[in-house]
């Protein structure tokens, strides 16, 4: 017999599991929420209300979900991801029904106490399915078209179903969450490269289409685009936003204009300063130097999920836990991406930074998993 096979595995239970939790991840959330209470105290003026009370109140009741979700065993979260995936589905066809409307879109529900987002569950409902899934697949299927099929379908329902709200910005995050979570799996690269090949061509295709006969896209989807191409063409209308984004992000210059201080903020020229515009606030009144001390924390939670998924020789817990770092990733990747100019403006909120309940409980309950997979692993 090997080592390996006399050596006994210690599962921690009971108390002693608050030991067992991945604190690195546990101090680097925290440690990002803070710096989101401080912008968001700065955008009101120097006030608690009406964003950073709230949100500390929810990341302290995020905190306690984590911990509650952590101390569950991991099989049960790996029992109960189909039943999660159709039970957030269900929400998702309740929306367009029973569903609020805010800002022009029909994306929540109001559940008295707080309005939930179901298009927010489903980013990590799918991602426990998929990593369940392939947990139960055999390792000589999954590159088979009848068993590629299946996940495929079960990403695009709920990104069309979302897309109808309307909410562009969450269907990009789970038609490239779910596609990562199957790339990691092992689904074999010719599937991806061909989705890629026909992105491009329609790319090409529409653009080609202007002006034609058989035009893919209406006029304003095309004035659109070239407001992201272009916002200076349309400075004071549809380029707003994104020109007063980079005015905010250029005067910060290395270290900032000072706590509190920045004018694009404090004289409202930022759109959504509380919301997915936040970033932009950031590097204004700290600068390059405090931008990149944020992207260096988020880094260092997606190297310590990584870490942590490497060392699980359970797959389901190691595909899921890889699967909620990579939604994390594009959270930040896509919002940073979007106030800088570098692709248009989707509406995605900074995780753990820009102000929301739904997307900050929900995320917390990711990373409840993850600390789930880990304290659960056998050591």
């Amino acid at each position: 017999m090997s080592y390996l096979e006399h050596t006994v595995k210690y599962v921690p239970t009971g108390p002693r599991k608050l030991f067992y939790l991945n604190w690195p991840i546990t101090l680097l959330l925290i440690a990002v929420a803070c710096l989101g209470f401080l912008m968001l105290y700065s955008v009101a003026g120097g006030s608690y209300s009406p964003w950073a009370e709230p949100q500390m109140k929810r990341f302290g009741l995020g905190l306690f979900l984590m911990v509650f979700v952590a101390m569950v065993p991991i099989y049960f979260w790996r029992n109960v991801a189909l039943v999660a995936y159709l039970g957030t589905l269900v929400l998702l066809v309740l929306v367009p029904i029973i569903g609020d409307v805010g800002m022009g879109a029909q994306r929540w529900i109001d559940l008295g106490f707080m309005r939930l987002q179901p298009s927010e569950l489903m980013k990590i409902t799918l991602v426990m399915f998929l990593a369940a899934y392939y947990d139960w697949l055999p390792m000589a299927k999954i590159s088979h078209p009848l068993w590629v099929g299946l996940p495929v379908l079960m990403i695009l329902i709920p990104t069309a179903m979302v897309l109808q709200q309307p909410d562009l910005g969450t269907s990009i995050l789970l038609l490239l969450g779910g596609g990562t979570v199957m790339y990691i799996a092992g689904v074999h690269w010719a599937y991806f490269a061909a989705v890629i090949a026909a992105g491009v061509g329609l790319v090409v295709a529409v653009f080609q289409s202007r002006g034609t006969d058989w035009q893919l896209l209406n006029d304003y989807q095309y004035r659109r685009i070239d407001t992201f191409l272009d916002p200076a063409a349309d400075p004071l209308n549809a380029g707003y936003h994104i020109t007063q984004s980079k005015i905010a992000l250029g005067s910060g210059g290395w270290t900032g204009r000072g706590y509190m201080q920045g004018t694009q903020s404090r004289l409202n020229f930022l759109p959504e300063k509380h919301t997915d515009f936040i970033f932009t606030t950031l590097a204004e009144e700290f600068g390059f130097l405090g931008a990149i001390s944020l992207l260096g924390l988020y880094a260092l939670i997606i190297f310590f999920c990584i870490i942590t998924a490497l060392s699980n020789s359970n797959r389901f817990a190691a595909l899921l836990t890889l699967g909620v770092a990579t939604t994390f990733f594009l959270f930040f990747a896509v919002n940073m991406s979007m106030v800088m100019g570098l692709i248009p403006v989707v509406g995605v909120p900074l995780p753990l930074v820009s102000y929301g309940g739904s997307a900050m409980l929900v995320l917390m309950a990711a990373f409840g998993l993850v600390q789930s997979a880990h304290v659960h692993k056998p050591r």
